[in-house]
C-alpha cells in the first residue's frame, strides 16, 4: 500500500493507457450490433443513461453526458426514428419532454448489453472482492475529480 503513495509519472501514464484500452475493448464488444443500425458510441452512451433514468429529461440527459443540444438532436433523432426511444411530454411541466427505452430500444439494449457484460463480469468474476470493491471506488474518484 505504501507503494501507492510514491505514484510516479510513468505509472501513472501506464494507468491512463490500462483506462483506453479497457474502455476501447469493452467499446469494441457490441461494435457491430451497434454499426448493423448504423449506430455509434454516441447512441449507446444515450441509450445507456435512459434505460438507468427512465424519464429523463432533455436537459438532465444532456448534464449527464456533458454534450451539446445540437450534437444530442442527432442522436436522439437516430433513436426516435428507429423506435428504440419514445418522447412522453411531461404531466406537471408541457414544455419538457421525458425520454423512455422503447420496446425495440429495450430487446436492442440488452444484446449490446450482453456483449459488454461478459468482458466485465468475468473481470470482475476473476477478481478478489477486495479489488473490486477497491477499484469502484478509485473509478468513482476518478469521474469525481477526487
Amino acid at each position: 500500500m505504501k507503494d501507492l503513495l510514491y505514484l510516479k509519472d510513468d505509472q501513472i501514464k501506464e494507468f491512463i493507457q490500462l483506462l483506453y484500452n479497457a474502455h476501447r475493448e469493452t467499446s469494441a464488444d457490441p461494435k457491430e450490433i451497434l454499426s448493423k443500425k448504423f449506430f455509434g458510441p454516441a447512441h449507446l452512451r444515450a441509450l445507456n443513461l435512459i434505460d438507468r433514468n427512465p424519464g429523463i429529461n432533455l436537459g438532465e440527459l444532456i448534464f449527464e453526458l456533458k454534450v451539446t443540444k445540437q450534437s444530442l438532436n442527432r442522436v436522439l433523432r437516430d433513436l426516435i426514428k428507429s423506435k428504440m426511444i419514445k418522447q412522453v411530454q411531461d404531466e406537471n411541466d408541457t414544455r419538457k419532454k421525458n425520454l423512455f427505452l422503447d420496446k425495440e430500444g429495450k430487446i436492442f439494449f440488452e444484446t449490446v448489453y450482453s456483449a459488454q457484460k461478459k468482458r466485465i463480469f468475468n473481470a470482475l468474476k476473476n477478481s478478489g472482492s477486495d479489488s473490486v470493491i477497491k477499484f469502484k471506488d478509485v473509478l468513482k474518484k476518478i469521474i469525481n475529480g477526487k
